[in-house]
């Protein structure tokens, strides 16, 4: 019995000695409690920063445009024939006046010759009728003048009614061809003028044989080759446009035209254009057009820029990158735009305060401007705010700032980033 009880108490030992040891110090049980027990504030979130600063922006319309040729000519010919000769190369550049096409001349070639003898012929017609003119007014002269003299002989009895009235009628019978000849002189000169006429016509459609440029500017594709039978009918042969200079066409929202009107009333508008892709300047304009109507379907007025395209950079059916220059906002608060966020209740700024935590501010933003936005209200020049990293704030958080080195928060903890600080030694590595 003895033995037995000598047993149990050292089962009981036992027993208490291992519920002892695992009721040992969490501490040394688990670090990472102890660092979080000691750490006793939340961690700050990183975050990038920029500082509000009050400045002149430009006042511009950024939009995308359209480039449009100066002015469009569809060549056509106006006399049918056989195409015999192209005097440029496709995509060429030529000038006013430069001979494109020509058309085989030789049937009106024949045309004008036909037309010049007609031209010859009633000439030499009109000279024989003032000849015959001539002829006749002698004639019927002399007649006049033996009808008076019978009629003095037969009123003195010497010849008879018969003979006297056979002198006057042939005096009228000499009148009458006079008439006719002067007939035949009008009709002789009607004739000469049809026949100038006609040459006139006939040369015209000689010149059109020759088919040249109406405008200076850059030819496109050829649509009719040479040996090609025209017709007057057929389309086009090719088109030239005229690039320098040239219009930049694009869409500004109906809000804006008030202050456009205004700006342009005080003086001519700069518009510069930009090809995608180009890394050059852009070119530089102004603007010479604002439509007539507002476009009910999109809300946009459209607008035109006159651009001299020296360079021949602009090009006919590009796209373009268009700033419309207004004027100037003069002391206008600005942040970069990504730091404008939008909740339910509007845009807001995260400003980061003396203390370095975030504070959640409404603002009333104003005019953008490429990466940056004017704060109207709700900012002033020279605080700091949230450009990267809001989705890790919350109002009353605390930030630390790209870039800076961090300071160790409240309640011990070590900074961030795998460094601690060794007695004396300043920054060393953990092992």
């Amino acid at each position: 019995m003895k033995r037995a009880a000598i047993g149990v108490a050292l089962f009981i030992f036992i027993l208490i000695s291992l519920g002892c040891s695992s009721q040992s110090d969490p501490t040394k049980s688990s670090p990472k409690g102890a660092k979080g027990a000691r750490g006793g504030m939340p961690k700050a979130a990183l975050v990038s920063t920029a500082v509000a600063v009050r400045k002149s922006l430009p006042v511009e319309i950024r939009v995308i445009g359209n480039v449009e040729a100066y002015s469009t000519i569809r060549v056509r010919a106006q006399v049918s024939g056989q195409l015999t000769k192209v005097y440029f190369q496709e995509g060429q550049d030529v000038k006013a006046g430069d001979l494109l096409f020509l058309i085989d001349p030789r049937p009106y070639d024949e045309a004008i010759r036909q037309a010049e003898a007609n031209l010859a012929r009633n000439t030499a017609l009109l000279r024989q009728a003032e000849a015959n003119l001539k002829r006749d007014l002698a004639q019927e002269n002399f007649a006049r003048e033996q009808a008076a003299r019978y009629q003095k002989l037969f009123a003195e009895g010497v010849l008879s009614k018969q003979q006297a009235d056979q002198y006057a009628s042939d005096a009228e019978v000499r009148s009458e061809a006079v008439r006719a000849s002067q007939a035949a002189i009008e009709s002789a000169q009607a004739a000469i003028k049809a026949d100038m006429a006609a040459i006139a016509n006939a040369r015209l459609q000689r010149s059109y044989c020759e088919i040249r440029a109406p405008i200076s500017g850059r030819t496109g594709n050829l649509l009719v080759q040479e040996g090609n039978l025209i017709r007057v009918t057929d389309s086009e042969l090719v088109t030239i446009r005229q690039i320098q200079p040239v219009y930049v066409s694009f869409a500004v929202p109906e809000n804006r035209l008030p202050e456009v009107k205004r700006q342009m009333a005080a003086g001519a508008l700069t518009v510069t254009a930009l090809p995608s892709g180009d890394p050059g300047p852009p070119e530089v304009g102004r603007l010479t057009f604002i439509d007539n109507a507002v476009d009910q379907t999109t809300g946009t007025i459209r607008m035109k820029g006159t651009f001299e395209n020296r360079s021949s950079r602009l090009w006919p059916g590009q796209f373009v990158n268009v700033t419309l220059r207004l004027g100037n906002l003069a002391d206008a608060v600005v942040v970069p735009t990504r730091a404008v966020q939008m909740g339910q209740e509007g845009e807001y700024i995260y400003v980061v305060s003396q203390n370095q935590t975030a504070e959640m501010r409404p603002v009333v933003t104003g005019l953008r401007a490429g990466e940056e936005i004017v704060i109207q209200k709700g900012l002033e020049a020279g605080e700091t705010v949230v450009t990267e990293g809001q989705l890790r704030l919350a109002p009353g958080m605390r930030v630390q700032i790209a870039g800076r080195a961090g300071r160790a928060p409240q309640g011990g903890a070590e900074p961030s980033g795998g460094e601690r600080h060794g007695p004396g030694r300043g920054l060393e590595k953990k092992s």
